[in-house]
C-alpha cells in the first residue's frame, strides 16, 4: 500500500470513465430514446472534496450523453471528453490542455477499452467489479463497485496520499 500512496501523492489530475465507474454500468433508455443514468451521491461529494484540495478531475468516456454533461457540470468538472472511441486521443489532448505528465495522472476504469489509458498513467485504478483483465493491469482496486462508491474510495485514497483526508473529514464534526 505504501507504493500506491506514493503514486497517489503525485496525482494532480484524476480521470474517470463514466459507465461502470461513475455508474453501475446500467443503461436506462426511455421509449423516446432519452438516456438515464444513476450516480452515487457519495461519489459526487468525494469529487468535490478532492477538487477543493487542488486535484482536478476529468472524464473520458466512449458514449455521449446530455445527462453526463449535466452531472459533470454540477460537480464542477469542466474537462469532459465524450464520444471518445479511442480514449488515448482524448487523453493526449487532455494532458496537453492541463500541462501535466502521465505520472501526475490517475485513471479509473472498468473495462478493456480503458486499458490503453490505464497503461500510460502514473496510477491505474480499477473498480472492484471491473473486467478481470482490467483488474490484472491496475495498480489498485477500489473496495466498492462502479456507481456504488468506487469514485469516493479513489477520492479518499488521493486525499489520504496528499495528507488532507483527516483534516477534510474533521470539518464535518
Amino acid at each position: 500500500m505504501k507504493d500506491i500512496l506514493q503514486k497517489a501523492a503525485q496525482v494532480q489530475l484524476l480521470i474517470f470513465d463514466v459507465d461502470g465507474v461513475l455508474t453501475d454500468g446500467s443503461l436506462f433508455l426511455g421509449d423516446d430514446g432519452q438516456e438515464y443514468k444513476a450516480f452515487h451521491s457519495q461519489d459526487g461529494h468525494g469529487i468535490k472534496m478532492l477538487q477543493k484540495h487542488g486535484v482536478r478531475c476529468a472524464i473520458i468516456t466512449g458514449r455521449t450523453s446530455k445527462v453526463v454533461e449535466h452531472r459533470m457540470r454540477n460537480l464542477g468538472i469542466e474537462l469532459i471528453y465524450q464520444g471518445q472511441e479511442n480514449k488515448l486521443e482524448g487523453f493526449a489532448d487532455l494532458l496537453e490542455r492541463v500541462g501535466l505528465t502521465p505520472e501526475q495522472v490517475a485513471y479509473v476504469g472498468d473495462d478493456v477499452v480503458d486499458l490503453p489509458v490505464m497503461r500510460k498513467v502514473g496510477l491505474a485504478i480499477a473498480v472492484q467489479d471491473a473486467h478481470p483483465w482490467v483488474l490484472q493491469h491496475a495498480h489498485w482496486q477500489t473496495p466498492r463497485g462502479g456507481g456504488r462508491g468506487a469514485a469516493r474510495d479513489v477520492c479518499e485514497l488521493l486525499l489520504e496520499a496528499h495528507g488532507v483526508l483527516r483534516q477534510e473529514l474533521e470539518t464535518y464534526l
